[in-house]
């Protein structure tokens, strides 16, 4: 899951972190708030996993947009001590992601990665690391995805995992859910592969 940092209008705070952006696990990007506006409503849903930068004349703005405020850093002193700054990202970064962790819709659900469980109608199922795994990858694909997809992506391909290890995961976790939530259409499947 890819973070982001978005720097709004406070450019020299952006160069400076570009400048040791390579130590950074995180995408940089720099936005002036007027351009940042006109962006945020065509990629909104791609900002889940981003915190913002910015000062406080341009927080009422970004308040009226929808960003939160949990996700905004702010900055009051230019300069701000570089390290200090660096550590409050890292920790802003932790909180974020595991937030958005704890919630993510998937079809009618709610899956809580940090919790390993899945909710519907005020039932909880628990889940194992690759059925997260299965789930998270086929949410991200459009198209129906072939056992040796999952297999080269969840199980990271090794030869000694054979096509019915895949399968027999898939087949618990559709039964684990049909028989939770009595939904036999959460993972489906055609000749072109499995899909959500």
């Amino acid at each position: 899951m890819n973070q982001s940092v978005i720097v709004i209008n406070i450019k020299p705070i952006y160069e400076i972190l570009n400048e040791i952006n390579d130590n950074f696990s995180y995408k940089l990007i720099y936005f002036n708030i007027k351009e940042f506006e006109e962006n945020y409503n065509k990629n909104h849903k791609k900002l889940d996993n981003t915190i913002f930068i910015t000062a406080e004349e341009d927080i009422q703005r970004l308040n009226q947009i929808g960003i939160k405020k949990e996700k905004l850093l702010l900055i009051n002193i230019i300069p701000e001590n570089i390290y200090k700054l660096i550590d409050r990202i890292n920790v802003c970064l932790i909180q974020n992601k595991y937030e958005f962790q704890s919630s993510i819709r998937i079809k009618n659900y709610n899956l809580d990665i940090n919790s390993k469980i899945i909710i519907f109608n005020n039932k909880k199922l628990k889940l194992t690391e690759k059925e997260i795994e299965i789930i998270l990858f086929l949410n991200k694909e459009k198209l129906p995805k072939k056992v040796n997809d999952l297999q080269r992506t969840v199980w990271g391909y090794s030869h000694d995992i054979e096509t019915h290890t895949v399968e027999t995961h898939v087949y618990r976790l559709r039964k684990k859910i049909s028989d939770t939530f009595k939904d036999d259409k959460f993972i489906l499947s055609d000749d072109n592969g499995y899909f959500l």
